[in-house]
């Protein structure tokens, strides 16, 4: 959210209930005149393969274990890519 719609929100708060019906009413009557793109939804399947061994051939559930753990595998993975390089 910005910062100016919740300085709006705030002072919206502070009108009366026959204020902020007009408020409402304001909006809703511009919003009639205007064409309201949406955002294409985004299909899961378009981000699969997009980052193939990212973390090195290990298991994600392994990796967050091990995180929690205190445990570094990205270090780990990290070498093992430097490794590959040379």
């Amino acid at each position: 959210m910005s910062k100016e719609l919740i300085e709006l929100m705030r002072l919206a708060d502070a009108l009366t209930p026959d204020e902020q019906l007009s408020l409402i009413a304001y909006l809703t009557q511009r919003l009639q005149h205007c064409e309201i793109k949406r955002k294409p939804r985004r299909d899961l399947m378009e981000f699969a393969g997009i980052a193939p061994n990212l973390l090195g051939g290990m298991d994600a559930q392994e990796y967050v274990t091990r995180m929690r753990r205190g445990e570094f595998p990205d270090l780990e993975i990290a070498e093992k890519q430097l490794g590959k390089k040379e």
